[in-house]
């Protein structure tokens, strides 16, 4: 029985060995290895030393094209096949609540609404609704402080259509009393949402303190007054005057074609005004002027303080924005609900949830023509804010001068990957192209 036992040992050991031979060398090292990682991980896939690194394998898209008619309007599509044969198409104008005239907060927002009410040509909601899910299509529209948008999902097929729809609520809305009087009610109860959300609320009062005085501290819904207030002829004039031809942009992505676009663009889009003004004149003429900002957001009846601190960012077109996107990553975002805060790359994040001083964070980089606003936004009990915002404070001084190349490296691997994942689908490939188009190319012509 000892001998049997030995040989079964013995067998057992010969078969460890050859495991053992069989393990790949790093593996095998990797499994066994005593040594602590190294805190250089990041580097092993980005240098330190910035380079211009060629991405084109990566974009496999083919290259945006861009046109422009005699009239000012601009074209730009990016087409590419697809499996399922979908396509997006939008307008883009250079037109949001920072244009607006004093007194009238709320006409863009207000107008994005009425924009589905009916035409000329589709005298009711329903007509337009009915014909837009006939095509299996979907239409939507979106208000920001310097843009407004207006765009459709199609097949393929039905471009020429949703061409058709967004040229004629853009140019023939009718503007019924009636719907006029409906949408006050939709648009205050959306206001009374807005008002829930605590991190739209301290983003609306971040804006009325960092540019004081001015459009762009306005929110863009408007004040209730206003909204009640706002009547046919201030649509109608806001259109005249900032709806024009310099000021648009039609973008398609998907299964496209560029010169069907542009000629179905110029037979369609032709009642707009060619006034050559700018949105960059514009600006030039009234530009913001920012003051500072922290606001704090506290109530009693509430268990979270919030809290958003804000120094001047960049603008869209200045060289500062892309360092400033890899300072957001640095800064990251957390939330206490995830769970992660311990093994999160962010040492701001690392240190509030060692402390227990937040339940989330969020750095925060808006871009604007002229100017920005960079800063954190984070949500914490009250008797935790003194201790919170020193330990903000000193993440600020310790990215003045002592960020490591691990974390610049990590950085912007994260914002490589970021920036690349939100070109998934037609629908933000048409998106960022009207954007872009609308920001960059009107800067270049100045």
């Amino acid at each position: 029985a000892r001998r049997s036992g030995n040989s079964i040992q013995h067998m057992a050991a010969a078969v460890a060995v050859r495991s053992k031979r069989r393990l790949l060398p790093h593996l095998y090292r990797l499994l066994h290895s005593t040594a602590a990682p190294s805190p250089n991980r990041f580097l092993r896939h980005a240098s330190p030393v910035p380079r211009a690194a060629d991405h084109s394998p990566f974009l496999r898209l083919p290259a945006a094209r861009v046109s422009t008619l005699p009239t000012g309007l601009r074209v730009v599509t990016q087409s590419y096949p697809a499996a399922t044969r979908m396509a997006s198409v939008g307008v883009w104008v250079d037109a949001g609540s920072r244009f607006e005239l004093p007194g009238t907060n709320g006409t863009a927002h207000f107008l994005e609404h009425m924009a589905f009410k009916g035409t000329e040509r589709r005298p009711t909601a329903n007509a337009l609704e009915v014909e837009i899910e006939d095509m299996g299509a979907r239409l939507n529209a979106y208000t920001s402080r310097e843009q407004t948008t207006f765009f459709a999902d199609v097949q393929g097929r039905d471009v020429p259509a949703a061409l058709d729809v967004l040229s004629d609520i853009l140019q023939h809305p009718r503007f019924p009393q009636q719907g006029i009087q409906r949408e006050r009610g939709v648009i205050l109860r959306e206001m009374e949402e807005v008002q829930g959300m605590m991190e739209e609320v301290i983003f609306d009062h971040l804006h009325t303190a960092a540019f004081r005085d001015h459009p762009l501290g306005d929110t863009i819904l408007g004040p209730t007054e206003n909204i009640k207030s706002i009547s046919k002829k201030d649509l109608q004039q806001y259109i005249s005057t900032h709806y024009t031809c310099p000021r648009m942009v039609v973008s398609a992505s998907g299964a496209v074609d560029h010169d069907e676009v542009v000629d179905q663009v110029r037979k369609l889009f032709t009642g707009f005004s060619t006034d050559p003004t700018t949105a960059d004149q514009l600006v030039e003429a009234n530009p913001a002027i920012f003051t500072g900002s922290e606001v704090r957001v506290e109530n009693a009846e509430m268990p979270l303080a919030h809290i958003a601190i804000a120094f001047k960012g960049s603008s869209w077109t200045d060289p500062s924005s892309i360092p400033l996107m890899v300072t957001q990553s640095i800064l990251g975002s957390w939330n206490r609900s995830i769970g992660v805060g311990n093994c999160s790359g962010s040492a701001l994040a690392r240190g509030i949830s060692n402390g227990e001083l937040a339940e989330n964070l969020m750095a925060f980089n808006t871009n604007y023509r002229d100017t920005g606003l960079f800063g954190i936004y984070t949500g914490a009990p009250p008797d935790a804010l003194h201790d919170l915002s020193r330990l903000i404070m000193e993440e600020f001084r310790r990215l003045a001068f002592r960020v490591s190349e691990t974390e610049v490296a990590r950085a912007r691997n994260q914002l490589k990957s970021s920036l690349l994942l939100h070109f998934d689908g037609s629908t933000a490939v048409s998106e960022n192209n009207g954007r872009q188009v609308c920001f960059i190319l009107s800067w270049r012509c100045q």
